[in-house]
């Protein structure tokens, strides 16, 4: 886990409310985000938070925001931690893929174009 996504953990638990009881879902308890009802939350709750960011950010720029979701964050991750030279085989793990068969994080996750390509060539040249 990086620091400040452990950062940002942390600073979730102190502010969460201790609930009356924990839930538990298959033996698992502690979660990090709860909704209004005390039930650990789901990503369409995630899904929503998003939606009413971009509507409320669209409603006050000219530029609108793009659509963004947590499945779309997490296509972003793949792709920076690709292009900073992560270990594909290490990278499949971190996105919970199959370490066999790295195509599904190379080639469905990851998104590299040309200027990516471009930079790393010049990279490569200054070695």
């Amino acid at each position: 886990m990086e620091p400040k996504v452990k950062e940002a953990f942390q600073a979730l638990l102190e502010r969460r409310t201790v609930p009356a009881a924990e839930p538990e879902v298959d033996g698992v308890s502690g979660f990090l985000c709860l909704d209004k009802d005390g039930n650990p939350m789901l990503a369409l709750h995630w899904e929503h938070y998003f939606q009413h960011i971009r509507e409320k950010f669209n409603k006050i720029y000219r530029e609108p925001m793009p659509y963004v979701s947590p499945h779309v964050c997490h296509h972003t991750y793949c792709t920076e931690k690709a292009k900073a030279g992560m270990n594909p085989v290490h990278l499949a793990y971190l996105m919970g893929h199959s370490p066999e068969d790295i195509r599904v994080t190379m080639g469905t996750y990851t998104h590299i174009h040309y200027e990516d390509a471009a930079e790393e060539l010049r990279r490569l040249g200054s070695l």
